[in-house]
């Protein structure tokens, strides 16, 4: 017996007005999800993060989204009144944003802004909601949990940082993670920290997972999925442990264009853009 996918899209496209005309960033996106581990890659600008933005219903005014199925869990994405997308937000799917430095609010303690994204979705006496907290920062692995809920965003390195923003998006026990670069502005060290952090977290919850990254070897090694983005376009799908079976131009292109510890080239390959059509 098949089970139903947690998430389902079908010709997914947001766009943008210009001068020239509206200009589509995500151009006719499809693919379902389980509960499983899926990672989108792609260069700068080729529609990651827009994606990941347009599941939660986040495109602003004047952009625009439209799909012909968005379904999550069964629900109707498409058809959810903003109220009702500020329920799902967070309660069931939440975002890891790219750097906690601009993510976390600098007026409010760690622990008042991770309690704040648990209050939203539920209600609890002040000292559960504390004990909820420091069990949250224990299981992303930060010591003295008691004293760092007292501390502000400014007074914890980026690796802390990252983690807290792990915290809050997985407190309200979410059944959708999607992180958006969620090591980009962090050492190769903590970089790997976090990611085994949130690999662990995401297969102790039975939690279905996006990770969104330009470093394919880094989504090949956490991800069981892998979408390869260009233009807006989908233009490689594949098993994580096929990555380097890549068949399309730029997909290989861009596994070229990535430097080995055993290098021996004087220079690494630039994409011959003539030789493709990107689709």
């Amino acid at each position: 017996m098949m089970t139903a996918p947690l998430l389902e899209l079908k010709n997914l496209s947001v766009s943008f007005p210009t001068p020239k005309g509206r200009v589509e960033v995500v151009k006719g996106l499809s693919f379902t999800l389980g509960r499983e581990r899926l990672g989108i890659v792609g260069e700068s600008g080729s529609g990651k993060s827009m994606t990941g933005r347009a599941i939660l219903r986040l495109v602003r005014h004047p952009g625009r989204q439209q799909a012909d199925v968005m379904r999550f869990d069964g629900i109707d994405l498409q058809s959810q009144s903003e109220r009702q997308m500020r329920h799902l937000r967070g309660a069931r799917i939440s975002m890891i944003m790219q750097d906690p430095k601009f993510s976390l609010n600098p007026v409010m303690t760690v622990g008042a802004q991770i309690a704040e994204a648990l209050l939203t979705h539920e209600r609890l006496a002040r000292r559960d909601v504390k004990a909820r907290v420091i069990e949250m920062l224990q299981s992303v692995r930060i010591n003295e949990p008691e004293r760092v809920i007292d501390l502000y965003p400014h007074e914890v390195s980026g690796g802390m940082g990252q983690r807290i923003m792990i915290a809050m998006m997985l407190i309200p026990r979410p059944d959708l993670l999607i992180a958006d670069e969620p090591t980009s502005a962090l050492d190769v060290s903590v970089q790997v920290q976090v990611l085994d952090l949130i690999d662990e977290l995401v297969r102790d919850h039975g939690m279905g997972l996006i990770l969104i990254s330009h470093d394919l070897n880094l989504v090949a090694r956490y991800c069981d999925r892998i979408l390869v983005m260009h233009a807006g376009q989908v233009v490689e799908s594949c098993a994580a442990a096929d990555l380097h079976k890549a068949s399309h131009p730029y997909t290989k292109g861009l596994l070229a264009a990535v430097p080995k510890m055993e290098e021996t080239r004087d220079e690494l390959p630039v994409f011959d853009r003539s030789a493709w059509s990107g689709t």
